[in-house]
Parts: C-alpha cells; sequence; structure tokens
C-alpha cells in the first residue's frame, strides 16, 4: 500500500498524543499556507550585555528576523517592537514605527549590542511601562489583542526579576523566556508564563538558537480551521482568527447546537436507533457508537413537540434501553445513552427489525400517531438470522430506514435495510474510528408531508360554502319577486 501524504498524516495524528496532534497540525497548515497569526502586539527583549560576543548577537538577529517573516505584520494585525538590554535599556524598534516586514528585518540588522551588564528586571520594567504603552504603539488591551514578549539572555540578571515579570504577566503579557549557554534556569521560570513547559526555552549556545524560529512560528500561526477541515459544521463553516462558526445553505435552518441544518426544523419526528451490541463490536467500540449516537442526536430538535428518541440493544436477544417519549431533552437523552451497558453475544439482526416494526414504533412504545418515523440501524457483522421480510415490513409501513455498518457489516444486507435512494440511507466504515464521518453525512430531514385528507375536507368546505351561496342568492332572488307582487297590489 502506498502511504500518500494526506493517508501519512492520518495515521501521524492516530499515533501521537494530543498536543502533538495539534503542533502536526499546525505545521501542516503552515506549509500548506492555510494559517495566519492573530492580531499581536510583539516585542522583543533582548540581552545584549557583554557576555554576548557580536558574532553571537549577529544570531540572535537573524533568529529574529526569522520569526518575523514567519507573521502578519501591519497595524492591524501583528506590531512588532525590539528592546536592546544591558546595564541599560534602549528601545530600538517601536511598536508604531514598521509596518511591513522588510522595514523590521532592515531596522533588526541595523540594532548594536550596548556590551555592558545584565538588568533583566530593568528590561522587562521598560517593556511594561514603556514598550507596550499606547504612546509606543500599543494597542488597548482587548481579548482580540495578544501582548507577547520574547525575552532571549545568556546570563544570570544583576537585578530582581521575579516581581516585575509577575507584574508584567498580571497586565496580560504573555512571557516566553529564551536561555543561552551558562543562563541560570531558575531565572527564565521566573520570568515566563505557565505553563513553563511552553514558555520557557534552552539552546546551547547562540549557533544553534534559529531551531527555535519554527516554534514561535507555529506559536503564532493561527490555523484556518475551515480550510484544514478541522471543524465539524454541516454544510457551511464561516472562518474567523483561531476559530469559525457555522451556518446553513439556503432553505436550510442552523439548529440549536451551532453545527446541523435541518430542512425542516419544524417536523415532529420518532426515531429509534437499533443498535448491535454483539461481542463481535468489542467494549471499546461500544463506547464510540454511543459518542456517535450522541452525535446525531445533537443534530435533531429535541422536545415534546418535535423529535422524540427510543434506544433499542440486540444481540441474540433484544432489548429496549428506552422508549420514545421518556427522554424530551438533549440533556437527559444524552446520559441515557451513556448509561446503555454492552449485552455482547450473537447477531440477530432480523429479530431486532421484528422488534422495531412491531414494539417500538408502537402507541403502546411511545409513538405518536401520524408523526414521522425514523429508524436507525447499527451493525458491525452478518446478520445470524434472515432480515428480508422485516427489512420490507419496515419500508412498507412508511418508515424512513438508515443503515449503518462498520468493519465486517455485509453491504448488501445493509442496502436491503436502507430506505430508497439507497445511497443516502445507507453508510458503511471500516473503522469505528470513522463513524464521526457518518454521523455529519446522515441527514434526518423529515419534512411534514401535507395531508391528503385535510385537502379533501378543504374542497368539501369549498364546495359546500359555494352551494350555500347559491342557495341563498336563489332564496334572495325569489324573495325580491314576491315583494314587488306585494308592491303591486298594494298600488
Amino acid at each position: 500500500m502506498t502511504l500518500t501524504p494526506p493517508l501519512l498524516l492520518a495515521l501521524m495524528l492516530g499515533l501521537m498524543g494530543a498536543q502533538a496532534t495539534v503542533d502536526l497540525r499546525t505545521a501542516a497548515a503552515m506549509a500548506a499556507g492555510l494559517c495566519k497569526t492573530r492580531p499581536t502586539d510583539l516585542v522583543f527583549i533582548v540581552d545584549s550585555s557583554r557576555s554576548v560576543r557580536p558574532s553571537e548577537f549577529e544570531q540572535v538577529k537573524v533568529f529574529l528576523a526569522k520569526v518575523i517573516e514567519g507573521l502578519d505584520v501591519g497595524p492591524n494585525a501583528t506590531r512588532v517592537g525590539v528592546v536592546n538590554y544591558a546595564s541599560r535599556v534602549k528601545n530600538e524598534v517601536s511598536l508604531k514605527t514598521h509596518r511591513t516586514k522588510a522595514g523590521l528585518v532592515k531596522a533588526v540588522t541595523k540594532v548594536e549590542p550596548l556590551s555592558t551588564g545584565t538588568m533583566t528586571g530593568l528590561a522587562i520594567q521598560f517593556a511594561l511601562n514603556v514598550a507596550f504603552s499606547e504612546n509606543e504603539g500599543g494597542r488597548v488591551k482587548s481579548p482580540d489583542i495578544s501582548k507577547v514578549a520574547i525575552i532571549v539572555t545568556d546570563g544570570r540578571p544583576q537585578d530582581n526579576v521575579k516581581d516585575v515579570a509577575q507584574r508584567a504577566r498580571d497586565a496580560g503579557i504573555e512571557i516566553f523566556a529564551i536561555g543561552v549557554g551558562r543562563v541560570d534556569m531558575s531565572t527564565l521560570k521566573q520570568m515566563a508564563s505557565e505553563p513553563l513547559d511552553d514558555h520557557v526555552d534552552y539552546v546551547e549556545s547562540y549557533s544553534v538558537i534559529e531551531k527555535l524560529t519554527k516554534k514561535f512560528q507555529e506559536a503564532f500561526c493561527v490555523s484556518d480551521l475551515c480550510a484544514t477541515g478541522d471543524h465539524d459544521c454541516e454544510q457551511v463553516c464561516v472562518s474567523s482568527p483561531g476559530s469559525y462558526k457555522c451556518a446553513c445553505k439556503d432553505g436550510f435552518t442552523l439548529m440549536d447546537d451551532g453545527r446541523s441544518c435541518s430542512a425542516c426544523s419544524n417536523s415532529a419526528t420518532d426515531v429509534v436507533f437499533l443498535i448491535d451490541g454483539s461481542k463481535s463490536v468489542r467494549p471499546e467500540n461500544f463506547e464510540l457508537v454511543k459518542k456517535w449516537i450522541n452525535q446525531i442526536v445533537d443534530k435533531l430538535d429535541v422536545s415534546d413537540s418535535k423529535a422524540h428518541v427510543g434506544l433499542v440493544q440486540y444481540s441474540s436477544l433484544v432489548r429496549q434501553e428506552f422508549p420514545l417519549g421518556r427522554h424530551n431533552n438533549k440533556k437527559d437523552l444524552k446520559e441515557a445513552v451513556k448509561k446503555m451497558a454492552y449485552m455482547e453475544r450473537g447477531t440477530m439482526t432480523g429479530q431486532a427489525l421484528r422488534y422495531l416494526t412491531d414494539k417500538s414504533f408502537s402507541v403502546g412504545h411511545g409513538a405518536r400517531p401520524g408523526v414521522s418515523k425514523v429508524g436507525i440501524v447499527f451493525t458491525d457483522g452478518r446478520s445470524q438470522d434472515y432480515i428480508g421480510d422485516a427489512a420490507k415490513k419496515a419500508k412498507e409501513m412508511g418508515f424512513k430506514m438508515y443503515a449503518v455498518g462498520v468493519g465486517n457489516a455485509v453491504e448488501d444486507e445493509l442496502k436491503e435495510i436502507a430506505s430508497q435512494p439507497t445511497g443516502e440511507h445507507y453508510f458503511y466504515t471500516a473503522d469505528f474510528k470513522a463513524m464521526t464521518q457518518i454521523s455529519k453525512k446522515l441527514q434526518i430531514n423529515i419534512c411534514q408531508e401535507e395531508d391528503p385528507c385535510e385537502c379533501d375536507s378543504l374542497v368539501k368546505f369549498q364546495k359546500k360554502v359555494e352551494e350555500a351561496l347559491q342557495a341563498l342568492t336563489k332564496k334572495i332572488e325569489n324573495m325580491s319577486k314576491r315583494i314587488a307582487l306585494l308592491e303591486n297590489k298594494i298600488v
């Protein structure tokens, strides 16, 4: 089998942890040009004390320039400042000075080392009071704008950093601390924001500081989640920095979950899940099945007057977990699904379908007369009994049937269960972990059909009204004639 790039990425995501997965997605987004940097006021605080040799300071400037290259620089995007310090502090680049990458990089190349002591605390205080101030181009504190300081140092400070760093963090400044060579690690930890693992970095020498470039480019990268497909919108995804919101196509309504869309949001529907709990499913996959059920529940408008949901599990036997109408809000319904215990044993899908047609959709089990009926059958293997008659009966009774198969499920059986058109009502995947994709595709859009009886009644009523009007007209004409005769007699 050839590992194509998408397949290789999926495999890597499956093998890596949650944080590594996020990092890999970010890297992939950067490589594909699908990320932007969130609006940020960024100030580099750079140690140029006498311990930093001129050649090493040049390497620091290269590092700064490369990080800047990965940013969206602009007055409404990311603004960059540079503070140079030793025994004194110098504001080399103000946040308001340069509005292009080229201008910034050129300014960075002109910075010269101060070559005296190491007053890191003084530099942080300067950044807090001056570099991030509105006079120097800092923007008013807002949830939409990040304040970030990146400190690069190679020695032990000659002043206190703990208290001033705390004041900076309390003011909303996120601090990254980069240490080089013989730096004091405890000092870096006193300066940096939490979590320290993300905000403290160490390199052996200035010659390798460039290897941190990628980390900071990724730290400022905000993926376009709609473009990367990292969203759960059913129809339309609308991007915003580092986030998204869902919308629907014309003729559809966004549901309460903020993700799914319905063509007929006001329709009353009875939905019954028929779930295979045989031993081939396995306990860990059964938990995924329950999550999948709740993903579909999230798309329904569950209430007393709209969607009602029932749940039936089967293996060698059939067990009703709860009938239609017992749980008419999503919270209670989803909790009940989570509590479903795994049955194990065989796969009697035919027997389960008969239970669905004979009991689940009966008035005695909570079904409502005159309401659309939807059955969702899930299985992971071949049925051990005949399904044909029961599957046919369900559709003859007007139930809309969806068939979902995983793993060893037999596609011919799924198609036999599913309503027409089969392509819209039958789904299969080889892997339980891919069931989320099925929940996105499975659309339960039941529109309330016009009742032909109501139309007939309306037509009959209209005819009666017309007949009554005609009779009344004749009576008026007769009365008019009689009045005319009386008038003639009187004259």
